[in-house]
């Protein structure tokens, strides 16, 4: 009875740990692709880089759209100028305030002014080239964050495999637990007969024990993908694990893939465009050397009562200016922007032959991996067939215990390798599909 309530006891805490009936949530490949775009955090944050150069750029409409600027000022003074000066601009000025007594000391004097000030740029070449890298560093983020979805799709694909991969681990496992325990009862009638001596018993028991073992870890293997998943997903788990609405297969599709470097590629347009962006900064630097051509106007309202709208006038005109010497900083600045450009040149440059490096790299890997496929299933059908061979062997009192165990251990031992060949081979697919992108 105690034996039958630990067996229980047991069985519900499994449950309640792994879920596989009330916790687990299927999923296909697809809606994981879909949630995401919609969720994941490093998405996102690419996203928001991405709006913070649309941001740099939008203040570039600086160089082709006025200034405008209004203010309200009130003083009260007794100061000889401003008092004449406010009198002045309030049209109020008589022949007395020209009293040289009035004038050096005059009494206190009131104004409010209204002002509406305007700054039109004109002629700006430097802001011009400024411009012109805003938007090349605003299409660079964008480029970014397109090839940050695509990666991120690459490595929700690999995590999706490697849950399919601990489901099969798992089957795999329960299936060899299965086959374990049936031998034991078979060693373990031979033993009761006399036909095995205690030490086969005792081995028999170890290598079901190792089973039961490696399936305890291929179950935390699903616990560990699911989390990963949910992760990607910006998801709380709870607890909880995903199942694959896919099983992992077993065979592989071979596919000719063009293994020559696009210029196309996201990543490698937006480095284009980052030193693009580069060469513009170093040509607005260059063109601080040239004059600038600004006009300028406002719009004034003057009384001594406040908000009140006697006088008025305004006032319009344009600057040409030059900055001939500043001490070296504007020269300073361009050698500077010189030197950044001509480094985001050859970091580009490198970027290109390091990915090519790295796609020559996973071509072969994927031969690599496609023949081990093929060496791994072949193992895996020559251990299946002794494995058979020595069951039947045994059964008849022809094997020993030491050979069968060694000879079930290998075949389970090349199955996981066929799978995990599989896997490899898939995601090395995709890998280099994603490196030819």
């Amino acid at each position: 009875m105690k034996k039958l309530k630990y067996i229980l006891f047991t069985t519900t805490l499994l449950s309640s740990v792994f879920g596989f009936a009330q916790d687990t949530l299927s999923i296909s490949k697809s809606e994981l692709v879909q949630k995401l775009s919609d969720k994941n955090l490093q998405l996102k944050i690419a996203q928001k880089n991405v709006q913070a150069a649309k941001a740099d750029y939008e203040q570039s409409n600086a160089l082709f759209l006025p200034n405008i600027n209004v203010s309200y000022t009130g003083i009260s003074t007794t100061n000889p100028l401003m008092a004449f000066g406010s009198k002045l601009n309030q049209e109020i000025l008589t022949a007395s305030d020209f009293n040289p007594a009035l004038l050096n000391n005059p009494a206190k004097t009131q104004n409010f002014a209204t002002k509406i000030e305007i700054q039109q740029p004109l002629i700006n070449i430097d802001g011009i080239y400024g411009r012109q890298a805003a938007k090349n560093k605003m299409e660079a983020y964008q480029l970014q964050t397109e090839r940050t979805n695509e990666y991120l799709e690459l490595e929700v694909s690999k995590a999706y495999m490697q849950l399919q991969l601990a489901y099969k681990a798992v089957k795999v496992l329960e299936k060899a637990d299965v086959t374990g325990k049936a031998n034991l009862k078979l060693v373990e009638n031979y033993f009761k007969q006399g036909l095995l001596q205690k030490t086969d018993l005792l081995n028999m028991q170890v290598r079901v024990n190792e089973i039961t073992n490696q399936l305890q870890y291929a179950k935390s293997n699903i616990q560990n993908a699911s989390d990963y998943l949910a992760f990607l997903l910006n998801e709380d788990s709870n607890g909880n694990i995903y199942k694959p609405s896919e099983e992992l297969e077993n065979t592989i599709s071979v596919e000719q893939i063009n293994t020559s470097l696009s210029d196309s590629r996201k990543d490698i347009q937006a480095m284009n465009k980052s030193t693009e962006a580069y060469k513009k900064i170093m040509f607005s630097n260059k063109m601080n050397f040239l004059p600038r051509l600004n006009a300028f106007g406002s719009y004034e309202l003057y009384d001594k009562n406040f908000l009140g709208t006697a006088a008025k006038g305004y006032l319009v005109g344009a600057q040409l200016s030059w900055n001939v010497f500043d001490g070296y900083k504007s020269i300073g600045k361009f050698d500077k922007a010189k030197a950044d450009f001509q480094k985001a040149e050859v970091e580009s440059e490198q970027y290109k032959k390091q990915s090519q490096l790295e796609l020559n790299k996973t071509n072969r890997q994927l031969k690599d991996a496609e023949n081990k496929v093929n060496l791994s299933h072949l193992a895996f059908e020559q251990s299946q067939e002794a494995y058979r061979i020595r069951q039947n062997r045994f059964a008849q009192g022809l094997e020993k215990t030491t050979d069968l165990l060694q000879s079930e251990t290998q075949m389970i031992q090349k199955e996981l390798e066929h799978l995990q060949s599989v896997f490899e081979y898939n995601y090395t697919k995709q890998y280099l599909q994603f490196l030819t992108k």
